[in-house]
């Protein structure tokens, strides 16, 4: 077996890789601002712990010392060192000072580090030059930790401080060793005692730099990816920004949200389901809403009839776009909402997105401003046109109906007196109602309305008295442009949303968990008071002692996250072993096999594990710059380290064997000591005054210290649970602290002292206390920061899936609105309002309306439910026989074939799910071969869209009959499936394109379009009405087409038309069916 080294994960938490990260990403001078936050966070923790320690270090001498005389010397300079600390590093905790003194941080910590070390070393010196008293020191290991884990000074600095400390102690130990106590120990035992002290203080050197590393990498990926997160919002808001002004330019928020919220819940639930939740005719909601304080205007374009047969399409287009974006402009200008543009027709609805009493002005003024602009226009292009109005006041429905392509439309009757006010109108006057009328001002010229809306069914139906207006009374003027309109504007506005800034996140970062030292912060720095409040909903989801994530599935997942920096742990927890097992060894006098054996089994399995975790890493820094085969013993070593890094229970097992190793190596040294002989010999030596054996039983001070040790890395091991480790590390200190007082009181109360008089048993309690707690604060600030690490990188994940979701979304909307090929050029030339326009030479294109439809509100939810219906159809026409949906015009369904400009290499012979339309292409294409005894064209390859088209439409007759079956038993109004549906369909050349300013609205023109209208408008119920081009298509596929006669054509004039022959089953009458039925059949299988 060979295997490849896969060291991606590993190296994302290497230190070095970070800090190039942070460089390239340009992030370097925020990580240093940042860890100045942090470091003066840290400062405040090491003040209450000195203040604390203080107390109960002066609590102690005073009420357990016999003799108080020394004992107030040490209590004042104890209590003075304090006060001068905490005057020195105050100022630390101040941000801006800070930032301005760089310097302060660095000056401050020397001052206090020289302080303490003073303090410690000259209260001995004077102790034992006034007293004779010889002193352990007390602040060494206190020092050393606080250097590392609380000053505000870079590691380089601290390393250095922390060494110079070290030396500083050393010398102090050697010259104690050299003193008169000591003398008769001997030059071997005085170094060997010499290089234990020294493995104490590399042990304890070790594990600051440990702390600092790690610490530095966790804040390097916590900044890391706090930078991504504010990158991935930046992306999500411009992508939601995006989508919103493209959604809201085409549909009102309050129906816009609701499907951005439906296409999020969906994609959301495809990625839990793995596959498209199925959509039930049932969960539909119908998108629409009741608005009844509106006008209504309609214009239509007078002449377009002529344009469209004199202009060419190009020059047609580009002159309507030259005109809608002048209406749309307009329209924003009087905060008129634009539904939309139906060839020559464009109408618009004032007060809809927001209520304005001013409506019916506003929409009596754009329809003078509308004339204006089609009659510069003109003027231009010399072109005769001009432009009917009609504006009418009342209420209407107004939504989106069915499942694509969606539109914002309106509907009501009031919708149609305005539609029908434009048609009995005067071109280059406004036809308005008497109701919109009285709801405007007298400062318009108005006249009685045209003889065709007085003679006109149903404007009588409806009592409408109509007026018209040619313009502004010139007295008036001044007052009209003086007036200004209080209503919303329609227009998409920018926002000054910039999103987050890497630097304010990095200020509303949480610095450390809730604690004393917030309450401080309250007191003493009031200004930090409101940055600090930003930070309290991180703070809130984590506890507050043993800081678990309040939701368990979250703090489940954090728990059992891989540990890629076990390597280090096990590297610091192999050294302190090794020094532990040296120790032993130094004060093994017995030399009994057993202790040697159990040495060297947990030096050699310590070891394998050092090496099996360190192994990839090696390898890694071997080969990473080569291609290397490992073979299958170094690939199962990678299996190995990759198991217990990925796994909490392995992890535990590593971690408890060390801890049950150490306390092995401290069983062996207490089982070495035999204190009745230690207690005896020490009794003889004082009473016949001789030096006692110092090797007889363990140093206690040397044995504390080496618990202090373990308790240290019992604590900071990674990965483990906190309250695990916490729990290990009391239990650790407890044990000790039992075994020490109870069973070797004795060995313990014979060691020195730290102060005058001051039991030696309160000593070393004391220093392990503060030892755990040191440790205790130390990893619980490190622990909140890799939770507040873990808890942004969840959010980050989210974060890039709401960024994924935003622009899936946006996608779904595109192709949802736009023809798919169009999708990709949206964000270029539409975005900019310009024109954007295709050229094709064969499309089909197809009406079809549902006849004699009342468009009540009951019957706008049925018709919803069957364009919905006719929608799930167009799924069907996808891929290589594509239809696109271009509109819905009150209960009409435009649609069309061959839009795609690679429509003629798309349809090949490959097959879809859709059996029905499979077996009818099979079965057209065969007629057409044999039509033509050859294989067709490319002329003929794209005609074929024609009778895609048709099949398409014959799908719609069938699923109406559908639809009609199933709300039989529905308690609806019977006369809504009373009717029936005509479909027209025509092919030939066309133009499509997007035109106006403000709302993106795909649309195609020319005869084609013309004629497929004109089809439907004079067709028949139940039929597909066709011209006589596309009935010659059809018959070359061998469907049947009957002649239905010579019919007038409004702007053609009198053209033979044909009806689609379809049996009662709906499907084609094929010609000469029984003859090709059964190759049809054999060429199918």
């Amino acid at each position: 077996m060979i295997c490849q080294l896969n060291y991606t994960k590993e190296i994302k938490w290497d230190y070095g890789f970070l800090t190039k990260k942070c460089k390239d990403a340009g992030i370097e001078d925020k990580f240093g601002a940042h860890q100045v936050r942090l470091r003066a966070n840290y400062v405040g923790v090491f003040l209450m712990l000195h203040l604390f320690f203080t107390i109960l270090h002066c609590t102690l001498l005073l009420t357990t010392c016999v003799y108080l005389d020394l004992i107030y010397i040490d209590v004042f300079c104890y209590v003075a060192l304090t006060a001068v600390i905490i005057a020195v590093m105050w100022p630390n905790i101040n941000v801006e000072f800070v930032m301005r003194h760089k310097f302060m941080m660095s000056l401050t910590s020397m001052i206090a580090v020289m302080a303490i070390v003073s303090v410690d070393l000259l209260l001995n010196y004077f102790h034992n030059r006034n007293s004779d008293w010889i002193l352990e020191t007390i602040f060494d290991v206190y020092i050393i930790l606080m250097i590392y884990m609380f000053f505000p000074i870079p590691y380089v600095l601290a390393a250095m401080l922390a060494f110079s400390v070290t030396i500083t102690y050393i010398i102090y130990f050697g010259l104690y060793l050299g003193a008169e106590y000591r003398k008769k120990m001997g030059y071997t035992t005085r170094f060997n005692q010499f290089i234990v002290e020294l493995c104490n203080y590399i042990c304890l050197n070790m594990m600051g730099t440990y702390f600092r590393v790690m610490r530095e990498i966790v804040v390097r990926a916590s900044l890391l990816d706090r930078h991504q997160y504010v990158m991935e919002d930046t992306t999500l808001r411009s992508a939601r920004a995006q989508e919103r002004v493209f959604l809201h330019s085409i549909l009102p928020p309050q129906i816009a949200e609701p499907i951005q919220d439906d296409i999020r819940k969906r994609l959301e639930s495809m990625e839990k389901q793995h596959k498209m939740p199925s959509i039930k005719r049932t969960c539909r909601i119908i998108s629409i809403q009741i608005h009844t304080d509106v006008t209504i205007l309609y214009a239509d374009i007078v002449n377009y009839t002529m344009l469209t047969t004199t202009l060419p399409v190009k020059r047609l287009i580009a002159l309507l776009h030259a005109l809608y974006a002048r209406f749309d402009k307009a329209a924003s200008k009087y905060s008129v909402q634009r539904i939309k543009f139906l060839g020559d027709c464009y109408y618009c609805v004032a007060g809809l997105i927001n209520p304005d009493p001013n409506h019916a002005k506003c929409c009596v003024d754009l329809g003078l401003c509308m004339i204006d602009s089609i009659r510069e226009i003109r003027d231009k292009v010399k072109i005769d046109i001009d432009m009917r109005v009609g504006v009418h006041s009342g209420e209407l429905f107004a939504g989106v109906l069915g499942a694509a392509k969606l539109q914002y439309d309106i509907w009501g009757t009031d919708v149609l007196i305005a539609n029908q006010l434009e048609s009995t109108g005067m071109p280059g006057q406004i036809h308005v109602s008497e109701r919109t009328l009285q709801m405007t001002d007298d400062r318009y010229n108005v006249f009685p309305g045209t003889d065709k809306a007085r003679k006109d069914n149903f404007l009588r139906k409806c009592n409408v008295v109509t007026f018209l207006i040619t313009g502004i009374d010139e007295n008036k003027t001044n007052e009209f442009k003086a007036f200004k309109y209080p209503g919303s504007t329609c227009s998409i506005k920018e926002t000054n949303d910039n999103g987050l800034s890497l630097d304010e996140e990095l200020k509303k970062m949480p610095l450390g968990p809730k604690g004393l030292k917030e309450v401080v912060y309250e007191i003493f720095n009031f200004k930090n008071t409101k940055q600090k409040e930003k930070s309290t909903t991180a703070k809130s989801e984590i506890g507050s002692f043993l800081l678990n994530f309040h939701d368990s599935r979250l703090e489940y997942k954090y728990i059992h996250q891989p540990d890629y920096m076990l390597k280090y742990s096990v590297l610091l927890a192999w050294c302190c072993g090794m020094t532990l097992i040296y120790v032993q060894l130094f004060y093994n006098q017995k030399k009994d096999s057993f202790s040697v054996y159990v040495d060297i089994v947990l030096i050699i399995t310590l070891s394998m594990l050092l090496f099996i975790t360190w192994y990839k890493k090696i390898c890694h820094w071997r080969y990473s710059t080569m291609l290397h085969a490992y073979s299958p013993f170094t690939c199962f070593l990678f299996k190995i380290a990759d198991s217990l890094q990925c796994s909490l229970i392995n992890r535990i097992g590593i971690y408890m064997y060390f801890i049950i190793s150490y306390f092995c190596i401290i069983a062996l040294m207490l089982n070495d000591c035999d204190r009745d002989e230690f207690q005896l010999l020490h009794i003889d030596s004082i009473l016949y005054k001789y030096e006692p054996d110092f090797m007889m039983c363990f140093a206690p001070w040397t044995l504390t210290c080496m618990v202090c040790l373990i308790i240290m890395m019992s604590i900071i091991f990674t990965r483990i649970p906190f309250n695990m480790r916490i729990f290990i590390g009391l239990l650790e200190a407890i044990s000790y602290l039992i075994i020490m007082f109870y069973q070797y009181e004795y060995v313990v109360h014979t060691s020195l002292t730290t102060n005058p008089y001051f039991l030696p048993e309160y000593a070393h309690c004391l220093l392990i206390l503060v030892t755990l707690l040191v440790i205790f604060f130390k990893e619980r600030q490190t622990e909140f920061d890799n939770k507040i690490n873990y808890k942004w990188r969840v959010e980050l994940i989210k974060k890039q899936d709401d960024s994924r979701i935003a622009a899936q979304s946006i996608t779904i909307l595109l192709h949802n609105i736009l023809p798919s090929h169009v999708v990709n050029v949206y964000l270029t030339s539409l975005a900019k309002h310009e024109l954007y326009y295709e050229s094709y030479d064969m499309v089909a294109v197809m009406f079809a309306s549902l006849k004699n439809f009342e468009l009540t509100l009951p019957n706008l939810r049925v018709l919803n439910e069957i364009i919905s219906e006719f929608d799930q159809i167009l799924s069907y026409y996808r891929d290589k026989y594509r239809v696109e949906k271009i509109k819905i015009v009150g209960s009409t369904y435009m649609a069309a074939c061959g839009l795609d400009v690679q429509i003629g290499l798309n349809i090949k012979n490959e097959t879809r799910s859709h059996d029905s339309l499979i077996q009818e292409v099979q079965r057209a294409r065969f007629k057409l071969a044999a039509f033509q005894k050859k294989h067709y064209s490319l002329t003929d390859e794209k005609e074929e869209v024609v009778f895609v088209l048709t099949t398409f439409a014959l799908d719609l007759m069938r699923t109406l009959w559908v639809c009609n079956n199933d709300y039989r038993n529905i308690p609806i109004d019977r006369d809504v499936f009373n009717a029936d549906m005509s479909i027209g369909i025509s092919s030939g050349e066309v133009m499509a394109g997007v035109v106006g300013a403000s709302q993106v609205q795909y649309d195609i023109w020319g005869h084609a379009a013309n004629m497929a209208s004109r089809m439907d408008s004079t067709g028949v119920a139940g039929k597909i009405h066709v011209t006589q081009n596309t009935a010659l298509i059809l018959r070359k596929y061998g469907i049947e087409c009957k002649y239905r006669g010579m019919t007038y054509v409004k702007g053609q004039g009198i053209l033979p038309t044909y009806f689609v022959d379809i049996n009662a089953n709906y499907e084609f009458n094929y010609t000469h069916e029984s003859y090709y039925s059964i190759d049809v059949e054999s060429e199918s299988n």
